[in-house]
């Protein structure tokens, strides 16, 4: 009776996996499946008449399908998972006694079957072989010494976002090192009681926050915007600004990822060049400040000693950011990122509402404030890159020009700021663009401007007539580099399509090589226009083209799933493949290989280190009629997509490339770290990143709790220091890690309360022992565990 229910079982899973691979094979994808289907079918029959050769028919299926899976992904044990997890657990079943002895009609039934149970036996001693094998980490072992740079970060203290105005996310301290980091451990914990109301908020809630450890105190802002110092080796509050809670759930992003500081006595005082780049007198009031950039487009100058608002700062201390913008639809315009404080100025970009109206959305100005009296110096508008006299009372920036959302970064000592301008919403359709405009000239370009007065330097085009939404995500680094023998000064630039471009920071010219490669210029839709060629570094983590065995899952029958959906999308085998009606697979998606994290670099040693993701997304144009140019568009689920495109086209469904049980389609590691050598430009070493644990699934409750190290997405950047030491948090499974900078090595690591989606930052406290402060709150689009915690590290 058992082995009947058993042939029936497989007989069931059978029918299924033959449904499933006929639509495979008639999509144009494998016959694998369906042959496997056939085998299993073969076998529930044989077993159904009671055939002692089900077993042995069965036996040779498992060959079989050894042999098919090593020709596709070779000894890659997680990419075995969708190929043989199946197969195999019927094999072991259909091996036990209990199996066997009833097909055997002797009076001394035998309990094992000689070719089905060694063949058990043996894949089962491979499996276990393979758990302590992994074919994709690239061991390696950086060797540069330590030199003294010009461009180093970040000493005792931690003064800006990227550690000081270049970027570099680096620290010369080396009190920890990687001979005593495993000695760490929690040194305090504070709560900042901002947490997320799910029936108000946005789902996009992030506490992003890189602290700031200056002025004897720790700074960092919460996703609504509250401003809170601590003491530096206690976590002990010593003031909180709280501003009125902004609640909507029509908030796009809903983050802070820094504040900044300005000191009026320690400011360096640039010479005036015009009228226009004069700066006040210090104030008796405030000579020391937080600079905080809001969501709702608010500048606002905080006593660093108080918290209190600096009266004489703007309008009692706030600058409202939608002066001079024109009408402003709500939640259209935002600051997510630090404001870059270089010199007596604080200078700001702004974010907008990506792909939510087609027309009309804020202008992508950059503007430069007196950070003593908030007046306005300087102003660059992509669109009137000229003027950079500081628009009239009256007048307003033209509309729908490239924003710049990441932090930037400044060269105080030669005058320049840097500024990584994106994309102009709408994000991925080019009908209406001027190709000879100023807007296309800055699109997704990074810019040199004079940091006294604005003037337009050079420009650089990281990605030419952008249909991806292939923002300059990161914070530019600045270092001086020794590449091939020759010393320059480099600016160093991630993108969200892979590539690392490392210019000399004078002038934009390419110090790595960069090549122009052809990409599609057809199909899409009607009336769009494609550049021929695009930029490709030399150094660069462009994942390679995925194809049909690329494709992922948990059982065959998910990956199958993903196999079908790969064949109906267009997808050109390169980053650069259009947004269609049918439906197109853009890889790296719009969360991009790299983003606001950017990297971390060891300027006296020259090593990088940088955490590369690895996601496709499905790119879905939905055409708009007169009747829905207004009208919300909702998904099978009931909830409106967010890339509307209001009164346009087409609004755009960006989703990610996943299989019916919300597995990403695409095989892991979805995270790597990396360590390069900036003097050569050679990958050293690459290594998985995070674990599965903590994940949240829609395939079961609560979250995963196996953490398998198959390399996890990771949101937020590295900090490395002249310990050698690297930190990073930001992997989906909540821990925070210390690696070796030199191999890649995990020297330790603790799991956090929530997740760590965030850049963390060290510094040295006053009872002269060394910080690691990170923000553990978690990432809304990301799923992982939301909370309000703000933890430092230190030896024991």
């Amino acid at each position: 009776m058992l082995n009947k229910i058993t042939s029936i079982v497989i007989a069931i899973l059978g029918v299924a996996m033959l449904y499933m691979g006929g639509k495979l094979l008639l999509a144009g994808g494998s016959p694998f499946y369906a042959i496997m289907a056939l085998g299993l079918l073969i076998t529930a029959w044989t077993l159904f008449r009671n055939k002692r050769i089900a077993l042995s028919l069965y036996a040779l299926l498992m060959w079989i399908v050894l042999f098919w899976i090593i020709y596709e992904v070779g000894f890659d044990k997680w990419q075995w998972i969708p190929r043989g997890d199946l197969i195999g657990l019927i094999g072991v079943w259909l091996a036990m006694p209990w199996v066997v002895a009833p097909l055997y009609k002797s009076s001394s039934p035998r309990r094992f079957h000689p070719f089905l149970g060694t063949t058990v036996l043996v894949m089962v001693a491979i499996v276990i072989g393979m758990m302590f094998y992994d074919p994709y980490p690239q061991a390696g072992n950086i060797t540069n010494p330590r030199t003294a740079s010009e461009s180093q970060g970040a000493a005792n203290d931690w003064t800006a976002y990227g550690g000081s105005d270049n970027g570099l996310r680096f620290s010369s301290l080396k009190q920890i090192g990687k001979d005593n980091a495993s000695n760490l451990e929690l040194a305090w914990t504070y709560h900042t009681g901002d947490l997320r109301d799910a029936d108000k908020d946005a789902g996009e809630y992030t506490f992003e926050a890189t602290p700031l450890k200056v002025n004897n105190s720790l700074y960092f802002c919460t996703p609504h915007n509250e401003v809170h110092a601590l003491n530096p080796e206690t976590g002990a509050l010593k003031w909180k600004y709280q501003p009125e809670k902004n609640r909507s759930y029509l908030q796009q992003h809903q983050t802070c990822r820094g504040v900044s500081y300005y000191d009026a006595a320690a400011a360096a005082k640039p010479a005036a060049t015009t009228p226009d780049a004069t700066v006040s007198a210090a104030p008796a009031m405030c000579r020391k400040r937080i600079f905080n950039a809001t969501t709702d487009a608010k500048l606002i100058a905080l006593d660093a000693d108080t918290g209190k608002l600096c009266a004489d700062f703007g309008n009692n201390g706030m600058i409202d950011l939608s002066a001079n913008m024109g009408t402003v639809r709500p939640h259209a315009l935002m600051q997510t990122s630090a404001p870059l404080v270089a010199g007596d100025l604080v200078i700001v970009g702004g974010s907008v509402m990506d792909n939510g109206f087609h027309s009309g959305n804020p202008s992508g100005v950059i503007r430069a404030y007196d950070a003593q009296s908030g007046r306005l110096v300087w102003n660059f508008d992509p669109a009137n890159p000229e003027k950079t006299q500081p628009i009239a009372a009256g007048e307003n920036y033209p509309y729908d020009t490239p924003v710049a959302w990441a932090t930037l970064s400044a060269d105080v000592k030669n005058g320049l700021v840097y500024v990584p301008f994106g994309n102009a919403s709408p994000d991925e359709l080019s009908r209406g663009r001027d190709a000879n405009s100023n807007v296309e000239k800055f699109r997704d370009t990074l810019v040199a401007l004079d940091l006294h007065t604005g003037t337009f330097k050079w420009r650089f085009q990281s990605s030419k007539n952008d249909l991806w939404d292939r923002d300059n995500p990161s914070q530019p680094s600045l270092m001086d580099i020794d590449y091939q023998g020759t010393r320059a000064p480099a600016v160093i630039l991630p993108t969200k399509t892979g590539n690392l471009f490392v210019l000399n920071r004078l002038t934009g010219q390419a110090i790595y090589p960069i090549n122009q490669v052809d990409v599609s210029t057809t199909g899409g839709v009607a009336g769009e226009t494609f550049s021929p060629t695009q930029p490709v570094s030399r150094l660069n983590f462009i994942p390679a083209p995925i194809n049909e065995k690329s494709m992922w899952g948990i059982t065959p029958f998910d990956q199958m799933s993903c196999r079908t959906q790969f064949h109906a999308m267009r997808y050109d085998g390169n980053p650069w493949t259009p947004a269609t009606e049918k439906g197109s697979i853009v890889f790296p998606g719009n969360i991009g290989v790299f983003n606001w994290g950017s990297v971390a670099i060891d300027p006296e040693r020259q090593i990088l280190i940088a955490a590369p993701v690895r996601l496709a997304y499905k790119y879905h144009l939905l055409k708009r009629t007169p009747e829905t140019a207004d009208k919300r568009l909702l998904g099978k689920d009931g909830t409106p997509y967010w890339n509307e495109n209001f009164q346009g086209d087409y609004a755009i469904q960006i989703q990610q490339f996943t299989s019916d049980l919300g597995i990403p389609c695409i095989a892991p590691p979805w995270g790597r770290m990396v360590g390069v050598d900036l003097k050569t430009g050679k990958t050293e070493w690459l290594r998985r990143v995070g674990t599965t644990k903590n994940l949240k699934t829609s395939f079961m409750p609560g979250r995963f709790p196996i953490g398998f190290p198959m390399g996890m997405v990771a949101h937020g950047g590295p900090l490395v220091t002249a310990g050698d030491v690297v930190f990073h948090g930001a992997t989906a499974d909540n821990f925070f890690r210390a690696y070796d900078i030199n191999t890649g090595e995990i020297l330790w690591q603790t799991e956090l309360p929530a997740g760590g989606q965030a850049t963390p930052a060290t510094y040295m406290g006053n009872d002269n022992k060394q910080y690691v402060v990170i923000a553990a709150g978690g990432h809304g689009s990301m799923g992982t565990t939301p909370g309000d915690a703000v933890m430092a590290f230190r030896l024991k």
